[in-house]
């Protein structure tokens, strides 16, 4: 298969590069140390269209490729992932859900507020005791007259903060763990809904991510997404293609952080020559070149396939467990290469050591992967 850009797929991915390393990387340190979220920068993303980046135009997207999805999120992971990731979950998840499951009336009420920027979405699924195990979810909504009540708390929540809009998933029948869950539309201003505790994380820090707190939260039937009781199985692919976004960032930190070591290991000089010059230091550069080009092909054979229609739920984990593993050696490798100053903040080793741990967690483990993946090939 032909994995070439085209023309205009490289002008996307330059453009995104020049916009990330002049309006994010002369702020990343700064803004990691504060755990600051960037506003009026993700605005300026959605005003480039990268907040609607997948999405139809006739719901105010870009109607890009998600080839394009995986480069854009490179060129910003690369730079600064806390931005990538709050994008991802911007696009992937919460418009993600809408567009799969939503209403055309649904649709048209929020995607052109969301692909636009106007509106930050956020998508709520795991909880304190439920992530990969959905049956274990206690958040449960309950049918009044032509009202849903929802009451429960979600953790680990992208953007929560920050959001106008979350997309939440409830229990709505405990009977039956298969179809006894639906996704539900609710707007944040609605009093029966908040952000609750933001956590202090190791990495991506400037990325929002906070419990989200339900208390007796009304909102109309007609909020529901999708069918009842379909909610986990649209959830479902929902995932597939954000772990395409998780793999794409995963291969950008790799990047970026193979581009620092190549960068300093030509500049560093040891007994009189570039450490580069070392068999033990272009050994560990070309791993790390080897294996990400790897994980390049599996993100767009990914990609490719999700913009062929086909499903891509083994493709999606296979690109999502292999780019963040590849991602987590990367940076292990650059902290090496730079040795005592890949431990200082003044220099980007570290924060690309901090921050790549997520990728192997966030969208289903690399345990969730494996088991997705030998699902598929064992046919179980």
């Amino acid at each position: 298969m032909d994995f070439s850009l085209t023309a205009e797929q490289q002008q996307i991915k330059q453009m995104v590069r020049d916009f990330a390393a002049t309006e994010i990387l002369p702020n990343v340190m700064e803004w990691d140390e504060a755990q600051h979220f960037p506003l009026p920068v993700v605005k300026q993303l959605g005003e480039l269209g990268l907040l609607g980046a997948v999405f139809a135009e006739k719901y105010g997207g870009a109607a890009l490729s998600y080839v394009d999805y995986v480069n854009i999120l490179e060129e910003l992971a690369a730079v600064e992932s806390g931005i990538a990731l709050i994008v991802a979950a911007h696009n992937s998840l919460a418009i993600g859900h809408i567009n799969v499951a939503g209403s055309e009336e649904q649709k048209m009420r929020y995607l052109p507020k969301l692909t636009s920027g106007e509106w930050i979405g956020c998508w709520a699924l795991t909880e304190p005791g439920s992530g990969s195990d959905a049956s274990g979810m206690h958040t449960v909504a309950v049918k009044d007259g032509d009202e849903w009540v929802l009451n429960g708390t979600k953790n680990f929540i992208t953007n929560a903060t920050h959001a106008q809009i979350a997309v939440v998933l409830a229990v709505t029948d405990r009977n039956d763990q298969k179809r006894g869950i639906s996704a539900f539309a609710i707007e944040m201003d609605n009093p029966g809904i908040r952000a609750g505790k933001k956590e202090n994380k190791l990495g991506m820090r400037i990325s929002d991510t906070a419990e989200l707190v339900l208390e007796n939260c009304r909102i109309p039937a007609g909020n529901m997404l999708g069918e009842l009781g379909h909610g986990f199985k649209d959830a479902m692919k929902v995932l597939d293609g954000g772990r395409i976004s998780i793999a794409a960032i995963a291969l950008g930190i790799a990047r970026g952080a193979y581009d620092a070591a190549r960068k300093y290991a030509q500049e560093r000089t040891a007994f009189g020559q570039p450490i580069a010059a070392f068999q033990a230091i272009q050994f560990m550069l070309a791993d790390m070149a080897t294996e990400i080009e790897a994980a390049r092909l599996l993100c767009y054979n990914a990609a490719i396939m999700k913009d062929n229609g086909e499903r891509v739920t083994t493709a999606s984990a296979m690109a999502k467990l292999y780019a963040s593993e590849v991602a987590v050696r990367a940076t292990e490798k650059c902290v090496q290469i730079f040795g005592g100053y890949g431990f200082i903040k003044e220099f980007p080793a570290e924060k690309f050591y901090r921050d790549v741990k997520l990728t192997t967690i966030g969208e289903g483990t690399s345990e969730i992967q494996r088991m997705v993946i030998a699902r598929a090939i064992l046919a179980m």
